[in-house]
């Protein structure tokens, strides 16, 4: 990496690590019920809703009263879609949804994972893209968090059967987190140029217009005069262009805070009126890992410990770390095809060098890369960049980011989740290699809670690679593929990939707008999300009705550099076992594949 994209990382880090401590500790104060001031708003909501507020549920409840949460915002984002032609704030006049494209997006943006197998501002009203998108942004970053702090519950809490009341968790958090933390941020990509209107789309003239003057010619091509030698012209005909636009900055900043990842516009946050420049490129990185990161610190209060919290932190961090390192150094080496064939790839007062396909010339490698990193790190489907213009490496980090679980930063919650299920696998594989039974935060993780991790850890593996083999064995899979050999294959695998682990981030080049994939990314998405909550919360109920055990000589200390080291590799190792055989097909064998062409 060159020196300003060192700079670049360590200044990200240090604001990220500088605005995350003092948010975890508002945050602590308002899942812990200790934000007195929001009492009075929240009293007549849940007298409204008929929810008793000092009622806690047990781990079933809490799953069952998520599921139906859930269930029904599917059936209202369809809705929404399928309505839209009738529906107001629809300046386009576009028309429904087609029923495939409706239920694969409702799964989607409910789910946390946001894939987009449309064009947003072709396909979705202003209504839709409020009513429907940008609320279950909201509502599917609460259920993350909601489940996360449920967890954590299970480790502060003992001998008790509840893990919280569903419905003020996903109340408190809307109200108290996400919205005020929405309103700041959409405040300031509007400042930045970010577009937010409920006007229709803007038809401007063009500058073509200054010089459509053609001169008129012969049969020969020869300019045609009049009498006095004047050479005659085409009568000048005004150019016109439709821009759209729309409530921009309002979803941008949820999309963002939420990890959500879905963009108004079909180029996302490679769009200029989505994301204008180097600033609002900074501050879209930031509010990504913001709450993932903050969750670090609100579960080291929740546990009572810090150093807890510091230590998931670190894990995160170092691996980050590494993907940031080898995506950005893959993408500054450049393709060694162009160099070959005589191409100057060096940076220069004239040229960025490397390899600047699929990136936008305001934001550079360096910028595009730590993005890439990020999005892929948090379950966050934004991108400034094609990834399917990556070389072959670059390509594979993030692929790799997502198929570890998403659990480097994650995404709300479900970041933070998913790596307590990997801490209570190397407790457990710990306690096998000293003869011990493990234990965690002084909880002991017995046959019931291994067993919930399995099946937590096994979901998406599954999802994924059964995926990716039922699109490469059929025709209406194969069809979808725009590149041949190992690169194709590497878009399907992204793609399982992507909606398995709830990024939502494309690696472009499959057309995966049909039938076909909008069932079968659905499923994987609907699955790889409630599939890995439901045992998480099985989990949960089992440590809270635990008794608390008192530290010994003994218990392996889980706040300290060996812990840390411990995590990590057993993060790398169970993420990436599962798909190195997928990954040798796709861009393993594509870079080996590069001198010899």
């Amino acid at each position: 990496m060159t020196g300003p994209a060192w700079l670049q990382l360590a200044a990200y880090l240090a604001v990220l690590l500088l605005l995350a401590w003092p948010l975890g500790r508002a945050m602590a104060a308002v899942l812990e019920g200790r934000f007195t001031a929001g009492r009075r708003v929240e009293a007549p909501l849940f007298r409204l809703a008929g929810v008793d507020a000092a009622r806690e549920h047990g781990w079933l409840a809490y799953t069952l009263g998520l599921l139906l949460f859930n269930g029904l915002g599917v059936l209202a984002v369809v809705a929404l879609q399928r309505l839209q032609g009738g529906l107001p704030l629809n300046p386009q006049g576009l028309p429904a949804v087609a029923p495939d494209s409706a239920f694969d997006t409702a799964i989607s943006f409910v789910t946390n994972t946001n894939w987009q197998g449309y064009a947003g501002e072709s396909t979705m009203s202003h209504l839709t893209q409020m009513l429907a998108l940008t609320v279950q942004n909201f509502l599917s970053a609460a259920t993350g968090i909601a489940v996360a702090t449920a967890l954590v519950r299970g480790f502060a809490r003992h001998a008790v059967q509840a893990v919280g009341n569903v419905w003020v968790d996903l109340t408190r958090i809307t109200l108290w987190i996400l919205l005020p933390l929405s309103l700041v941020f959409a405040l300031a990509f509007a400042g930045l140029g970010v577009v937010q209107t409920l006007a229709p789309d803007a038809v401007v003239q063009t500058l073509d217009t200054l010089r459509w003057e053609q001169p008129r010619t012969d049969a020969a091509g020869q300019p045609l005069r009049d009498a006095a030698g004047v050479v005659l012209t085409e009568p000048q005909q005004a150019r016109t262009q439709t821009l759209a636009r729309g409530p921009v900055a309002s979803q941008v900043a949820i999309k963002l805070l939420g990890t959500n990842g879905g963009g108004y516009f079909n180029a996302n946050a490679a769009h200029p009126y989505e994301n204008p420049g180097a600033a609002s490129n900074a501050l879209q990185m930031l509010a990504i890992l913001l709450i993932p990161a903050a969750l670090c610190f609100v579960f080291g209060r929740l546990v009572g410990d810090l150093r807890q919290g510091w230590a998931l932190l670190a894990a995160m961090t170092l691996v980050f770390v590494l993907a940031v390192v080898a995506t950005t150094s893959a993408e500054q080496q450049g393709n060694p095809l162009l160099a070959g064939l005589g191409v100057d790839a060096q940076a220069g007062p004239l040229q960025p060098g490397g390899n600047m396909e699929g990136k936008e010339l305001r934001f550079g490698i360096a910028a595009s890369s730590l993005f890439a990193t990020i999005t892929t790190a948090a379950s966050c489907g934004a991108v400034n960049a094609m990834h399917d213009s990556f070389t072959p490496l670059g390509g594979a980090v993030p692929l790799v980011l997502i198929q570890l679980g998403e659990v480097i930063f994650g995404g709300v919650g479900s970041g933070l989740y998913g790596m307590l299920v990997f801490a209570l696998l190397a407790v457990f594989v710990a306690g096998l290699m000293i003869g011990r039974t493990p234990e965690y935060l002084g909880k002991k993780i017995e046959a019931h809670e291994v067993k919930m991790v399995a099946l937590a850890l096994l979901v998406a593996p599954l999802l994924t690679l059964g995926g990716t083999a039922l699109a490469v064995m059929t025709d209406a899979g194969r069809a979808g593929i725009g590149n041949p050999g190992p690169h194709g294959f590497t878009e399907v695998l992204y793609a399982f990939s992507s909606a398995a682990n709830n990024n939502g981030s494309a690696f472009a080049g499959l057309s995966a707008n049909t039938p076909f994939y909008n069932l079968l990314l659905a499923v994987a998405m609907w699955f790889g999300r409630f599939g890995v909550i439901v045992p998480v919360l099985a989990i949960a109920g089992a440590l809270a009705a635990k008794k608390r055990l008192a530290a010994t000589d003994g218990t392996l200390p889980t706040h300290g550099p060996l812990f840390v080291a411990l995590l990590v590799g057993t993060v790398l190792l169970v993420g990436l076992l599962n798909h190195v055989p997928a990954l040798a097909l796709g861009p393993v064998v594509e870079q080996l594949q590069l001198p010899g062409r």
